[in-house]
């Protein structure tokens, strides 16, 4: 008989913010088994990831109360003391969180804090402690782990900072991992390789693993059963092929249907309008930063086109040269060579006061709401910026142009004087998006518009972006790590790597039939829906040499 390593009861969970009480979680309760998996899935503020720390008693001194039962390993973590709940974590269960980046002290290199965790849990000596840290960084695959060890997070890449707090949680051998949303916003081929290391550490160690995800493919390939969520109450519990499969409840159907698929059929676009010339044209466009004595081409040499009314989807991985291609097509950054001519008028080599009428027909859409906001002013004051800036209308007809653009991305226009972090994550963005429209522009770079939203709020985002390109005859430039996404809403592709454009073409044909191997590499890091096809293609990157591609 499996050992049951967690049992949740009626679990509740209230959050007291001011004088209104807020349930987070009502009445969820499940089991897990000793190397089995679990899939937490629904959309963010569901009460997935206050369920994950219910299982470590995160919650305690928070002023939450918890309410129910939570057993992990034998012990009842709501009555537990503080000293046994330190035994609990690391040695029963650790967990992974979202951000490694926050979660990793910026002051210290990456194994001193490794160590530091394994010796909080145990007797080892110091020098125990840093042997047992490039173990374990080691185990999760960090190249040349022992000199690794002595990087700061931030000399790591996003993936190689997920490994080490995966890693972090690892060393002390756990019995459970929690890992809450440990691949958002990883590009594709990074977040294959960190759900096939947790595949292969359940199957080694036989620990069980708790995942908390928005991403249903996600949950596909990594979990035994999928659990899921809304307004903090299960909607639907059973084997993920079916659920996946033949889904029960109508949440479940719809959080399904808003998957962007990769090999889904695409809705015939509107063609973009051939009438005109090319919008925005760069020939040969490189750009070099300097880092001490050292060049680093960021983008090397890449020829694109881009006419109205037109989507050009960029993808690639983190640090293919996406972002900084992007913010030179607006000419946020000044090209260190090559040619950027804007309805045939060379802008590249423009002046900041030269560039000034063109300001604003080129906007950008950033991929982070909350830096781009600034958290002192109310939203209705950064929608207003742009029109400010031009000079043109007076304050009364700037306001109601603002509640205008409000409403027109779906946001309440009564909302003009609240600030940023009273806003969700989708919302946030449309905030952006509106931003970007108040100068009323012909080209708008979408810089991972959707990376860190959940499957539903992304399908509102890109529904308003396509809805707005038909009203208004935008082209669109659409930087993405998600291939699927891209698919969705692009007329024509471009795959970036190491700065450079492997290949580019329609749709159908970049997604139909590739060229490129580092292409077809790409989409076969894709997750797949069905868990046996998902299994499968776990098995064939394995099966062949690094670098090379799944059909």
């Amino acid at each position: 008989m499996t050992e049951q390593l967690v049992l949740v009861e009626n679990l509740t969970v209230d959050f007291s913010p001011g004088e209104e009480t807020v349930r987070a979680v009502d009445g969820l309760s499940f089991s897990l088994g000793a190397g089995r998996a679990i899939g937490l899935v629904g959309e963010s503020g569901s009460g997935k990831s206050t369920v994950a720390g219910a299982l470590l008693g995160l919650h305690r001194g928070t002023g939450a109360r918890v309410g129910g039962t939570v057993r992990v390993g034998g012990t009842d973590v709501n009555a537990a003391s503080d000293r046994e709940l330190r035994a609990l974590r690391g040695a029963v269960a650790a967990m992974v969180f979202q951000d490694p980046l926050s979660s990793l002290d910026p002051y210290y290199a990456v194994g001193d804090q490794i160590a530091e965790v394994y010796r909080v849990h145990t007797d080892a000596s110091r020098r125990a402690a840093r042997a047992r840290a490039v173990e374990v960084l080691d185990r999760v695959g960090i190249p040349d782990a022992a000199r690794r060890a002595k990087a700061r997070p931030h000399e790591f890449s996003g993936g190689m900072r997920q490994r080490a707090l995966i890693a972090m949680a690892l060393a002390c051998e756990p019995r459970l991992l929690i890992a809450d949303e440990p691949t958002t916003a990883l590009d594709v081929t990074v977040q294959a390789q960190i759900l096939d290391l947790l595949h292969d550490l359940r199957r080694e160690t036989g620990m069980g693993l708790l995942l908390v995800t928005h991403d249903v493919g996600v949950a596909a390939e990594s979990v035994d059963e999928i659990l899921v969520m809304r307004h903090g109450r299960e909607v639907e519990r059973g084997a993920v092929a079916e659920v996946l499969g033949a889904p029960e409840d109508g949440y479940t159907r719809a959080l399904l249907a808003a998957v962007p698929r990769v090999d889904a059929a695409v809705l015939t676009r509107p063609g973009p309008d051939r009438s005109d010339d090319v919008l925005i044209e760069a020939d040969g466009l490189r750009r070099e930063f300097r880092r001490g004595r050292q060049t680093v081409t960021a983008v090397d040499g890449v020829s694109l086109t881009v006419r109205p009314g037109e989507t050009l989807g960029i993808v690639g991985e983190s640090g293919s040269g996406k972002t900084t291609l992007g913010r030179m097509l607006v000419r946020l950054l000044d090209p260190s060579g090559g040619r950027l001519s804007y309805r045939g008028a060379e802008i590249g080599s423009l002046s900041e006061k030269e560039l000034r009428p063109y300001r604003r027909e080129l906007q950008m859409v950033f991929q982070d709401p909350v830096s781009s906001l600034n958290p002192r002013r109310s939203v209705g004051e950064s929608v207003a910026d742009p029109l400010r800036a031009a000079g043109v209308l007076d304050e009364t007809r700037i306001v109601a142009r603002v509640r205008e653009l409000l409403e027109r991305v779906g946001l309440d226009p009564d909302r003009y004087d609240r600030y940023p972090h009273e806003f969700s994550g989708g919302q946030r963005q449309r905030v952006g998006i509106a931003r970007a429209l108040a100068a009323e522009p012909r080209l708008i770079v979408c810089d991972e518009p959707v990376s860190a939203l959940d499957v539903t709020t992304q399908a509102q985002v890109t529904a308003l972006l396509a809805e707005l390109q038909r009203e208004l005859g935008l082209a669109l430039v659409f930087i993405a790590h998600d291939l699927a996404v891209v698919r969705q809403v692009s007329d024509r592709v471009a795959v970036m790597r190491n700065g450079r454009i492997v290949e580019q073409g329609s749709v159908d044909e970049v997604y139909g039939a590739p060229a490129h191997p580092y292409t077809r590499q790409l989409l076969a890091a894709v997750p797949a829906l069905d868990p046996a096809r998902a299994a499968a293609r776990r098995s064939a990157r394995k099966a062949l040499p690094e670098g090379m591609a799944v059909a």
